[in-house]
């Protein structure tokens, strides 16, 4: 049986039309086409579909779409600012953090969830709150550098390709030659 349900998600209230059984991660990848969050184990164990309820890292794949209803979704496609993407999305990219991109949605989330609650994380602290998203390609290393950088930049206000570049070591651009 289908029932309509009704979500908030990336800021939007939407309804979407489910087999009552859906969990959160099927409602937003068949019934609202937001594909960004992965279907990986289907068992809670990868974290590929991770996305925020609330501003908490959930498991959309184990969640129940009816769980969903009054709280607010945030999915990878809503972290960016508009056309801007999120400092972490930059972070990932000038990193080398994100390979074959199938984890890189959930940890993304897991992340932002992390920096909106502690601005200043350690590298500990980044490693727990990542333990729930499982990647093959980069050894984590990459990971968590960006999710440092995305770090600093949001607290300074730079962009992450100057955190980068202060991190190298490179020659300021503002400073008279």
């Amino acid at each position: 049986m289908h029932t309509i349900v009704e979500l908030d998600v990336n800021g939007d209230r939407q309804e979407v039309g489910v087999p009552s059984h859906y969990t959160l991660l099927e409602a937003l990848r068949y019934g609202l086409g937001l594909t960004g969050s992965k279907q990986g184990c289907d068992k809670g164990d990868c974290g590929a579909c991770t996305v925020l309820r609330d501003g908490e890292a959930v498991l959309a794949c184990i969640l129940p779409v009816h769980e969903a209803i009054g709280h607010e979704i945030t999915t990878v496609e809503g972290l960016a600012d508009g056309p801007d993407p999120h400092p972490l999305q930059d972070a990932f990219d000038l990193t080398g953090g994100a390979q074959c991109g199938f984890c890189t949605p959930g940890i993304l989330c897991s992340a932002y969830g992390l920096l909106s609650v502690n601005p200043d994380p350690t590298r500990t602290e980044i490693a727990e709150a990542l333990s729930g998203n499982l990647c093959r390609c980069t050894g984590y290393t990459k990971i968590f550098e960006a999710v440092e950088v995305a770090a600093e930049a949001v607290r300074s206000g730079r962009r992450p390709e100057e955190v980068m570049e202060e991190r190298r070591g490179a020659p300021d651009r503002a400073a008279p030659g």
